[in-house]
């Protein structure tokens, strides 16, 4: 799943945008290798007041719509349901909801429109900072409890496990010792008989572990998208897609995941960087 931000806010590439550079982002992200581009038009970050819901419409709906013109399958990033039920109708395939469902409408539209719908633990209202007196208990079974929870609602609302993701969600109402902690017990997600999505790009965890700010966490994101393809993830959520694939492309032939053409040979205008020849 490739990230796209539809909004000028967003804590890994904050900055105004218009509609055509989106789209050509994401028609690049897709061109790159990602299966399905995530579109958000609200960024999660605690410092910004929410956006209006006819903001955030006017931010993602065009930009769903273009992408599902030229098919690309498309995930709208919100935790609001009149949002979500706008880019469905512009042609999205998923919703990616990292709210722990906290509009009651949300459920009933993705049952009636056979969207997929990713459920996502936290404990934590949208737009809002983990207390700073937020316990330390067992954080996995927690995830597991809630997931399961949400998990059952969503079957009773008409959503079966095949139209479901659950994500543990880190960094979302989380601090970063229990978002590695998650990792660590990372295959237990399975328990829930739903896909895992893993959405782990630049985050908060791996700035911490590094000392980094997020536009210089690709290599903790390989780790820890490692750690999720190891674990049996069947969606991970990145920025640098076309990175991610290569780092990915390289693991699986050295420890012999994937055949290896015996004649595989570099293409000779990939050997050198292309530029003018300096002679000394």
């Amino acid at each position: 799943m490739g990230v796209l931000n539809a909004g000028p806010d967003s804590f890994s590439d904050p900055g105004s945008r218009d509609l055509h550079r989106i789209v050509e982002q994401g028609l690049r992200l897709y061109e790159d290798g990602a299966d399905l581009i995530d579109v958000g038009g609200e960024s999660g970050r605690t410092d910004r007041p929410p956006v209006p819901v006819e903001v955030e419409i006017e931010r993602v709906e065009p930009v769903v719509r273009e992408l599902a013109r030229h098919g690309v399958p498309v995930s709208i990033d919100t935790w609001r349901a009149p949002v979500a039920k706008a880019a469905l109708a512009a042609g999205a395939v998923m919703v990616n909801d990292m709210s722990a469902l906290s509009d009651p409408e949300m459920l009933p539209l993705c049952a009636r429109s056979n969207a997929a719908l990713v459920l996502c633990h936290t404990t934590v209202p949208p737009k809002q900072e983990l207390p700073d007196d937020e316990p330390r208990g067992d954080i996995t079974a927690e995830v597991l409890g809630t997931l399961a929870a949400m998990r059952d609602r969503a079957n009773e609302a008409g959503i079966a496990n095949d139209r479901l993701l659950v994500d543990p969600g880190l960094d979302v109402g989380k601090t970063p010792y229990q978002s590695v902690r998650i990792l660590r017990q990372l295959e237990r997600l399975h328990e829930l008989g739903c896909p895992v999505l893993l959405a782990c790009s630049r985050k908060d965890f791996i700035g911490a572990l590094c000392n980094r700010r997020p536009s210089e966490r690709l290599g903790g994101t390989l780790a820890a998208v490692l750690r999720a393809v190891e674990a049996g993830v069947q969606v991970v959520r990145v920025h640098d897609v076309a990175q991610t694939l290569d780092f990915l492309r390289v693991w699986a032939a050295v420890v012999g995941g994937e055949p290896v053409d015996p004649d595989l040979r570099l293409e000779p205008h990939l050997r050198r960087e292309s530029g003018p020849v300096v002679v000394a």
